[in-house]
């Protein structure tokens, strides 16, 4: 047995005390220098973030512009009385002196979804059958490549339903429903119909096997798991799946969102030779006839949020432009100028978008979307960060005046459209920023705004709106240029899509079922001019 002389023992607790105090001094070092490399990692981010934009701090002042509605997002209201008020109500709307403004009328009961107009009755249980409890089923065309139809409407219905906030009635308006009062404009999208539905869904470049035009239509949440997959991220969960026309493995994802640019038209320019450089992209891949099929209602920050997570409004909470919430007593409204760079408030927990899912490491980019949660660089990140510094959004950008790419003609006609114009233009200069030199990001998104306008100021098919196609095809061109120039190409894959389709209105066609209602005493609000509360107890609420 060894014995440890008292002596001995004093020794070793000095020791061990200097080699205790030796090893937290490199502890210590060691945590500074791991601060240390956290730091400089993060400014050699900002540094990296600052040279893609071009200027650092002018990036703040130059390329941020908050897409501004044109409608008014104030509730109609009305007290009325109570009573058996569903029933009243549908009794009003599906009246034949309304049919030419009231299309449908949808609400949900138990575990079916009812779809009515003037006509007949049907209710659609989740996997799509149907059954018609009077007169004809609504919504029996379903065929997806037909514009007379309601494609994949039970799904679409029954997402939207599946939040405790959709209304108690969703109003969908006829297609020519013109209704400038109350912020309508000549091109409207916002139908569970398949023309304001149809946005174009395009594939190109690298791993892309299909070629020309294919007969299919696939969903808007088809899009962020089609591009989860092409940028290597997991798609689990989503209630999209991926369009199986290219395979993983480009170094850089793009996805394109033109706002409001209808299917049949854009591949109708392409092919008359107005849009060369869409056709460019579809000459190395394939464009779907039937699109991607918005989910309904078929509106902006709805589809752009489903796009961007590969879930409906009923999973990512975003279910209308405004709605309301029973819980809290209040009106919710994610879509204005005020709320739109932060509409990532109103994301339901747990839900995650494309860019959080990108496998650890993967830069990524969110330009001009507010959509952003998870992305390396964001336009709307850089406002956020504005926000309440009295800096101007709109009023520093170059005027639209200057872009060789606008068509003037309109810049000068419609401010609407020179608005546009300006955000688009910075849009460009943000992804030619992004892409002008190193490695560009793994996935890059791009929304452009002013085909959305165009559109609604004149209708598709109008020459203001296919002058916004034209002017989107310009700068597209330009950061293809560059792509090509770089030899970027053949590493390169590219999805042009939109949030929604679009209609021409009739400025003959006009009512108001909210004059209906209320001359009938039925208490109720109505938000986004479609969806309907019932009750006194909204109708009195605050908006």
């Amino acid at each position: 047995m060894n014995l440890v002389l008292p002596e001995q023992t004093a020794h070793l607790l000095v020791h061990e005390r200097q080699q205790r105090a030796a090893a937290d001094g490199r502890a210590q070092r060691l945590l500074a220098v791991r601060r240390w490399q956290r730091r400089k990692d993060a400014a050699d981010q900002r540094l990296r973030l600052a040279r893609w934009t071009g200027l650092g701090a002018a990036v703040r002042r130059t390329l941020a512009g908050v897409p501004q509605p044109t409608r008014t997002l104030t509730p109609h209201v009305s007290p009325g009385t109570s009573g058996d008020l569903r029933a009243r109500a549908l009794e009003v709307l599906l009246h034949r002196d309304l049919e030419h403004v009231v299309d449908l009328v949808c609400w949900r009961e138990g575990e079916f979804v009812h779809v009515a107009d003037s006509r007949g009755h049907s209710t659609r249980a989740r996997d799509g059958v149907a059954v018609v409890l009077t007169g004809r089923d609504p919504v029996a065309v379903q065929d997806p490549l037909r514009d007379d139809g309601y494609p994949f409407a039970a799904v679409r219905l029954h997402s939207l339903f599946a939040d405790p906030r959709a209304p108690d009635l969703a109003v969908v308006h006829t297609g020519t429903h013109h209704w400038p009062e109350r912020g309508g404009h000549l091109g409207e999208h916002g139908s569970l119909g398949a023309a304001q539905s149809r946005a174009p869904f395009l594939l190109s470049g690298a791993g892309v096997s299909g070629r020309g035009i294919l007969e299919r239509a696939v969903r808007t949440v088809d899009v962020g798991a089609t591009l989860a997959r092409l940028a290597g991220a997991s798609y689990a969960g989503m209630d999209g799946r991926p369009v199986e026309l290219a395979v993983p493995g480009a170094k850089h994802v793009v996805g394109l969102l033109w706002d409001g640019a209808p299917s049949a038209d854009l591949l109708a320019q392409t092919a008359a030779g107005a849009l060369p450089n869409v056709a460019r992209l579809l000459a190395k891949g394939c464009a779907l006839r039937g699109g991607a099929i918005a989910e309904f209602p078929s509106v902006t920050l709805v589809n752009h949020t489903c796009a961007l997570t590969g879930v409906g409004p009923g999973r990512h909470g975003i279910v209308n432009n405004a709605f309301y919430d029973r819980e809290s007593g209040e009106q919710v409204v994610p879509n204005s100028s005020d709320t739109w760079h932060r509409a990532m408030d109103w994301l339901r927990p747990g839900t995650t978008t494309v860019f959080q899912r990108l496998p650890a490491g993967a830069v990524s980019a969110c330009v001009n979307d507010p959509v952003d949660a998870g992305a390396t660089y964001s336009t709307f990140a850089l406002i956020r960060e504005m926000t309440g510094t009295g800096t101007s959004l709109v009023g520093s950008l170059p005027p639209a005046s200057a872009d060789p790419r606008a068509t003037q003609e309109h810049v000068e006609g419609n401010s609407d459209y020179a608005w546009g114009s300006q955000i688009d233009d910075s849009g460009l200069q943000q992804v030619f920023g992004l892409w002008r030199e190193g490695t560009p990001p793994a996935l890059t998104w791009w929304n452009t705004t002013l085909t959305d306008g165009a559109h609604h100021a004149g209708g598709p098919g109008s020459a203001i709106a296919r002058a916004g196609l034209r002017d989107a095809d310009a700068r597209l061109g330009v950061w293809l240029d560059l792509v090509e120039q770089r030899g970027l190409l053949e590493d390169t894959v590219v999805l042009l899509t939109a949030d929604h389709g679009m209609q021409a209105a009739d400025p003959a066609c006009i009512g108001d079922w909210d004059k209906a209602l209320t001359n009938a005493g039925i208490p109720y609000r109505d938000e986004a001019y479609g969806f309907l509360y019932l009750g006194e107890d909204v109708a009195l609420a605050g908006p």
